[in-house]
Protein backbone atom coordinates (compact mmCIF):
# COMPACT_ATOMS: atom_id res chain seq x y z
CA UNK A 1 0.00 0.00 0.00
CA UNK A 2 1.22 3.48 -0.79
CA UNK A 3 1.70 6.01 1.98
CA UNK A 4 -0.95 8.70 2.21
CA UNK A 5 0.33 11.79 0.41
CA UNK A 6 -0.52 15.26 1.60
CA UNK A 7 -2.59 17.40 -0.74
CA UNK A 8 0.50 19.57 -1.21
CA UNK A 9 2.66 16.59 -2.23
CA UNK A 10 0.04 15.40 -4.70
CA UNK A 11 -0.26 18.91 -6.15
CA UNK A 12 3.54 19.20 -6.40
CA UNK A 13 3.73 15.92 -8.34
CA UNK A 14 0.97 17.05 -10.69
CA UNK A 15 2.60 20.47 -11.18
CA UNK A 16 5.93 18.81 -12.07
CA UNK A 17 4.26 16.44 -14.56
CA UNK A 18 4.06 16.79 -18.31
CA UNK A 19 1.56 19.48 -19.47
CA UNK A 20 -0.75 16.76 -20.85
CA UNK A 21 -1.13 15.36 -17.32
CA UNK A 22 -1.93 18.80 -15.94
CA UNK A 23 -4.49 19.34 -18.71
CA UNK A 24 -6.20 16.05 -17.87
CA UNK A 25 -6.30 16.90 -14.15
CA UNK A 26 -7.77 20.34 -14.91
CA UNK A 27 -10.43 18.68 -17.09
CA UNK A 28 -11.27 16.17 -14.32
CA UNK A 29 -11.52 18.96 -11.74
CA UNK A 30 -13.75 21.00 -14.02
CA UNK A 31 -16.07 18.02 -14.47
CA UNK A 32 -16.13 17.34 -10.71
CA UNK A 33 -17.18 20.91 -9.94
CA UNK A 34 -18.09 21.04 -6.25
CA UNK A 35 -18.24 17.22 -5.96
CA UNK A 36 -15.35 15.07 -4.73
CA UNK A 37 -15.12 13.41 -8.14
CA UNK A 38 -17.06 13.39 -11.40
CA UNK A 39 -19.27 10.61 -12.75
CA UNK A 40 -18.22 8.53 -15.75
CA UNK A 41 -21.02 10.20 -17.73
CA UNK A 42 -19.48 13.62 -17.04
CA UNK A 43 -16.43 12.64 -19.08
CA UNK A 44 -17.02 13.31 -22.79
CA UNK A 45 -14.61 11.51 -25.13
CA UNK A 46 -15.10 14.29 -27.70
CA UNK A 47 -13.46 16.69 -25.22
CA UNK A 48 -10.45 14.42 -24.91
CA UNK A 49 -9.82 13.46 -28.52
CA UNK A 50 -6.05 14.23 -28.50
CA UNK A 51 -5.64 12.08 -25.37
CA UNK A 52 -7.88 9.08 -26.07
CA UNK A 53 -5.06 6.76 -27.13
CA UNK A 54 -3.46 7.16 -23.68
CA UNK A 55 -6.60 6.77 -21.55
CA UNK A 56 -7.50 3.62 -19.69
CA UNK A 57 -10.71 3.07 -17.73
CA UNK A 58 -10.61 0.52 -14.93
CA UNK A 59 -13.78 -0.71 -13.23
CA UNK A 60 -13.76 -1.23 -9.47
CA UNK A 61 -15.64 -4.51 -9.00
CA UNK A 62 -17.00 -6.22 -5.86
CA UNK A 63 -15.28 -9.56 -6.36
CA UNK A 64 -11.81 -11.11 -6.17
CA UNK A 65 -10.73 -9.44 -9.41
CA UNK A 66 -11.09 -6.01 -7.67
CA UNK A 67 -9.96 -3.93 -10.68
CA UNK A 68 -10.86 -4.80 -14.28
CA UNK A 69 -9.74 -3.06 -17.48
CA UNK A 70 -12.88 -1.68 -19.16
CA UNK A 71 -11.26 0.32 -21.96
CA UNK A 72 -7.61 0.65 -22.97
CA UNK A 73 -6.34 3.27 -25.41
CA UNK A 74 -4.50 2.27 -28.56
CA UNK A 75 -1.15 3.73 -27.50
CA UNK A 76 -1.36 1.85 -24.23
CA UNK A 77 -2.15 -1.36 -26.12
CA UNK A 78 0.85 -0.75 -28.41
CA UNK A 79 3.08 -0.10 -25.41
CA UNK A 80 1.95 -3.32 -23.74
CA UNK A 81 1.92 -5.42 -26.89
CA UNK A 82 -1.58 -6.73 -26.10
CA UNK A 83 -5.02 -5.52 -25.11
CA UNK A 84 -5.92 -6.25 -21.46
CA UNK A 85 -9.58 -5.20 -21.82
CA UNK A 86 -11.79 -7.44 -19.68
CA UNK A 87 -8.89 -8.78 -17.63
CA UNK A 88 -8.07 -7.93 -14.02
CA UNK A 89 -5.22 -5.57 -13.21
CA UNK A 90 -3.66 -8.31 -11.06
CA UNK A 91 -3.58 -10.57 -14.11
CA UNK A 92 -2.64 -8.02 -16.81
CA UNK A 93 -0.61 -5.43 -14.86
CA UNK A 94 2.05 -3.30 -16.53
CA UNK A 95 4.61 -2.71 -13.81
CA UNK A 96 7.40 -4.66 -12.13
CA UNK A 97 4.90 -6.63 -10.03
CA UNK A 98 1.13 -6.89 -9.68
CA UNK A 99 1.42 -5.48 -6.15
CA UNK A 100 3.17 -2.36 -7.42
CA UNK A 101 0.43 -1.74 -9.96
CA UNK A 102 -2.45 -2.55 -7.60
CA UNK A 103 -1.14 -0.17 -4.93
CA UNK A 104 -2.05 2.87 -7.05
CA UNK A 105 -5.59 1.65 -7.70
CA UNK A 106 -6.11 0.79 -4.04
CA UNK A 107 -4.84 4.24 -3.04
CA UNK A 108 -7.38 5.98 -5.27
CA UNK A 109 -10.24 3.83 -3.95
CA UNK A 110 -9.23 4.23 -0.31
CA UNK A 111 -8.69 8.01 -0.42
CA UNK A 112 -11.11 9.02 -3.24
CA UNK A 113 -8.46 11.38 -4.59
CA UNK A 114 -6.10 11.45 -7.58
CA UNK A 115 -2.76 9.71 -7.33
CA UNK A 116 0.20 10.79 -9.46
CA UNK A 117 3.17 8.59 -10.31
CA UNK A 118 6.26 10.14 -11.81
CA UNK A 119 9.43 8.36 -12.70
CA UNK A 120 11.11 5.21 -13.90
CA UNK A 121 9.81 1.68 -13.51
CA UNK A 122 10.46 -1.71 -15.04
CA UNK A 123 7.79 -3.12 -17.34
CA UNK A 124 6.98 -6.83 -17.06
CA UNK A 125 9.45 -7.54 -19.90
CA UNK A 126 12.22 -5.78 -17.93
CA UNK A 127 12.39 -2.65 -20.10
CA UNK A 128 13.03 0.57 -18.23
CA UNK A 129 10.09 2.94 -18.74
CA UNK A 130 9.71 6.58 -17.74
CA UNK A 131 6.23 7.98 -17.34
CA UNK A 132 4.02 10.48 -15.62
CA UNK A 133 0.74 8.74 -14.74
CA UNK A 134 -2.39 10.16 -13.16
CA UNK A 135 -5.04 7.93 -11.59
CA UNK A 136 -8.35 9.82 -11.37
CA UNK A 137 -11.39 8.53 -9.45
CA UNK A 138 -14.88 8.56 -10.95
CA UNK A 139 -18.01 7.90 -8.89
CA UNK A 140 -21.65 7.30 -9.64
CA UNK A 141 -22.80 8.14 -6.09
CA UNK A 142 -20.27 10.86 -5.25
CA UNK A 143 -18.75 8.85 -2.40
CA UNK A 144 -17.54 5.50 -3.72
CA UNK A 145 -15.00 5.12 -6.51
CA UNK A 146 -16.58 3.01 -9.26
CA UNK A 147 -14.12 3.64 -12.12
CA UNK A 148 -10.54 4.87 -12.26
CA UNK A 149 -9.48 6.91 -15.27
CA UNK A 150 -5.76 6.39 -15.89
CA UNK A 151 -3.85 8.73 -18.18
CA UNK A 152 -0.13 8.84 -18.87
CA UNK A 153 2.64 10.57 -20.70
CA UNK A 154 5.42 8.24 -21.83
CA UNK A 155 8.90 9.76 -22.09
CA UNK A 156 10.38 6.56 -23.58
CA UNK A 157 7.65 4.98 -25.68
CA UNK A 158 8.58 1.34 -26.35
CA UNK A 159 5.93 -0.16 -28.61
CA UNK A 160 5.69 -3.90 -28.30
CA UNK A 161 3.83 -4.36 -31.58
CA UNK A 162 5.37 -4.35 -35.05
CA UNK A 163 2.68 -2.54 -36.98
CA UNK A 164 0.09 -0.21 -35.58
CA UNK A 165 -1.62 3.00 -36.64
CA UNK A 166 -0.80 4.32 -33.16
CA UNK A 167 2.89 4.22 -34.07
CA UNK A 168 2.29 6.61 -36.96
CA UNK A 169 0.36 8.98 -34.68
CA UNK A 170 3.03 8.70 -31.98
CA UNK A 171 5.87 9.61 -34.32
CA UNK A 172 3.79 12.45 -35.79
CA UNK A 173 3.10 13.79 -32.28
CA UNK A 174 6.79 13.63 -31.35
CA UNK A 175 7.72 15.54 -34.52
CA UNK A 176 5.14 18.22 -33.63
CA UNK A 177 6.62 18.56 -30.13
CA UNK A 178 10.17 18.98 -31.46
Amino acid sequence: MLERLSREETEARIAASHPDIRTMVDYWRGKAGTRRMPRRTDIDPADLKPFLSRITLVDVVPDARRFVYRLVGTEEVASRGSDPTGRSVAEAYFASTPEESLAYYEYVVQHCTPCCFRGDYHAPDGALEKQDVIFLPLSEDGETVSIILVFYYDYRFHPRVEESSVLLRYHSRKEDEA
